[in-house]
């Protein structure tokens, strides 16, 4: 059985059934360490702490086999990669936040589609204002980013049927579900979209993608639901849409993030955001048990832990 220090954000005694070869530290990114990082070799980095937070002990951790995010992106992982020592591995989330991320993803539909937040607003000046809103149901959806958030947004429309779900990634396949279109085909398919739902990582093939020909493809009163990360967005070719009432967007994730108090997108019609809370539900802490039990199982016996994106020095 392997031994050694694991580095854990939560209590380890709130975790069942952790493996008793290893010794665990709970550190969730406060100043002082929680012992000499040198003996650390599983890392489990604390979740929503930020950049400078995460990467701090990576370069004393010169034992350091397996550094485990909570997220399911990990480009905020991607300079502590030369600070970890070669042939270590770096793992992401895998399925923690598909439930949590879906289910924000479908709410995020429903309100801007069925105007919820135009009747918050009425309702705050006790003033009575129904209106012919747009249903779910009928609509073409184009998901964007068909991983297990993507699977997951899936699962959650079929129910409210969507006249179509059109499926994209980066390279074309077939599925059970049906077609996976490749994103070099966006061009023909933007146009039957009448709500895109964007799941994919942020990579540098995806940073920017949802750029302004990729807006001007989408027909009149699309509406674009960012549940991924906001620089996939060009935040100006994005104000130029919802600016003139052509677009409209539902929005968790924004780029810039936090949203300055200032900016305009927090008035521009036909806007709904959400504070990057798509992971930030009841549903994430079981998850994240079971993630870290099975992933330290593994470890433990020797083998190769699951949802590895990369591996140091190579």
């Amino acid at each position: 059985m392997t031994s050694g220090d694991v580095w854990l954000p939560f209590p380890p005694d709130e975790i069942e059934g952790l493996p008793a070869s290893l010794v665990y530290r709970r550190w969730n990114g406060e100043e002082e360490f929680p012992a000499d990082p040198a003996d650390c070799v599983f890392y489990a980095v604390p979740y929503m702490k930020g950049q400078r937070t995460a990467l701090r002990p990576l370069e004393r951790m010169s034992r350091l086999r397996v550094a485990q995010t909570l997220t399911a992106g990990w480009e905020h992982m991607v300079p502590g990669l030369g600070l970890m020592p070669a042939g270590s591995l770096l793992c992401n989330a895998g399925g923690l936040h598909d439930t949590s991320t879906a289910e924000l993803a479908l709410a995020l539909i429903l309100a801007a589609q069925r105007g919820i937040p135009e009747a918050v607003r009425a309702g705050d000046r006790g003033a009575w204002e129904p209106a012919l809103r747009p249903s779910l149901a009928d609509r073409t959806v184009l998901i964007l980013g068909h991983g297990g958030i993507g699977r997951a947004v899936e699962d959650r429309l079929t129910p409210f049927e969507p006249a179509g779900v059109i499926r994209v990634a980066t390279t074309a396949r077939t599925t059970p579900r049906g077609p996976v279109h490749a994103v070099a085909e966006l061009d023909d398919l933007l146009p039957r979209a009448e709500i895109v739902v964007i799941c994919t990582p942020l990579t540098d093939l995806t940073r920017g993608l949802v750029d302004g020909d990729f807006l001007a493809r989408l027909p009149d009163g699309a509406l674009v639901v960012n549940v991924a990360r906001g620089a996939v967005v060009d935040t100006s070719a994005l104000l130029a849409e919802v600016g003139t009432g052509r677009l409209r967007a539902a929005l968790d994730v924004t780029d810039p993030e936090p949203l300055p108090a200032d900016h305009p997108l927090w008035r521009a019609p036909g806007v709904l955001i959400s504070p990057h809370v798509g992971g930030a539900s009841s549903a994430f802490r079981p998850r994240a048990d079971r993630l870290l039990r099975g992933q330290l199982a593994r470890f433990a016996a020797g083998e190769r832990p699951e949802f590895v994106v990369a591996e140091a020095g190579t």
